[in-house]
């Protein structure tokens, strides 16, 4: 019989990757979406049919961050992203075989802004503001759940790197343009992971079976504004870059509709819980990372 694998909201950057890895090694992939050829959110008994007797349930559902926090957008971050996560939880608790393990999605943006040290699951502190309400909400929703036959853990995920999606479009797009430089004062940290590596994380933590809770889900090098733009136009062949300050960001975001909290909040995060556990990171440094995918 063939191992199954549900991704909710599996159709993003993220969920695509994941699909097309684990089709390759022989699964059987769900996908759960809004979108006609998946399966629905509003089909509560496809839904169970399609968790029941998965290993694994890895859910990426949630609105884009990537727009302006205006009230409506906000109310659809938060209620995206709690609602489908309340729903997964029942879901489970309907199935005769529940998934082995349930990795939700959550975000290194939880953590304040820190340029003064990294933050670590067991040492970082929480910050505060939307994003972090958002985050913690969604965490507190998935651990509300008592599911004795299915492990939990939350992912809390950094900036994602990848070929053909992700950030690197826009990034990369800057340093086209002559706009690669620093962002407002270049000091804040750089918090990344390769998607190759998020998915082998998965792979890691569906092994480990006495593992559960929080992960932080990015590379052990975090870098600053300044050296992530620097290794970018070394990337792309380019000597120069103009930089933006606040002000030019807080304008251009308002004309492109994104939040300057994307480029300007410091996330100083490192997967110490990963690497005791003896996960070994792939693309570890930045430049390995650039090198493989911008070439």
């Amino acid at each position: 019989m063939t191992k199954k694998i549900v991704i909710a909201g599996g159709t993003g950057f993220i969920g695509q990757y994941f699909e097309k890895q684990w089709r390759n090694n022989g699964y059987d992939v769900k996908i759960i979406s809004r979108q006609p050829q998946h399966i629905s959110w509003d089909d509560h008994t496809a839904l169970v049919e399609a968790v029941n007797e998965a290993e694994l349930l890895i859910n990426l559902a949630g609105k884009s961050v990537n727009c302006r926090y205006n009230e409506k957008n906000k109310q659809e971050i938060m209620g995206s992203r709690v609602r489908t996560t309340k729903l997964l939880g029942e879901v489970i608790k309907q199935c005769e075989h529940p998934p082995k393990l349930w990795v939700n999605s959550s975000t290194a943006t939880i953590y304040r802004h820190a340029e003064d040290r990294a933050m670590t699951e067991e040492k970082g502190e929480l910050g505060s503001g939307f994003s972090v309400d958002v985050a913690k909400a969604w965490e507190e929703a998935f651990f509300s759940f008592d599911l004795p036959k299915t492990r939990q853990i939350a992912l809390r995920i950094a900036i994602v790197l990848g070929k053909g999606g992700g950030v690197m479009t826009p990034y990369q797009n800057l340093v086209k343009f002559g706009l690669g430089g620093a962002q407002g004062k270049g000091n804040q940290k750089f918090s990344w992971i390769h998607v190759e590596d998020l998915y082998q994380i998965v792979l890691f933590l569906q092994d480990r079976e006495d593992l559960s809770g929080v992960f932080n889900g990015a590379a052990p090098n975090p870098v600053t504004n300044r050296e992530l733009m620097k290794h970018m136009r070394t990337a792309m062949n380019r000597s120069f870059g103009l930089p933006a300050p606040k002000w030019m960001l807080e304008l251009g975001a308002v004309f492109i509709k994104t939040e300057t909290e994307l480029v300007l909040k410091s996330r100083w995060v490192l997967p110490e819980r990963l690497q005791q556990e003896g996960y070994q990171f792939k693309f570890d440094t930045l430049e390995k990372t650039l090198d493989h995918i911008v070439s």
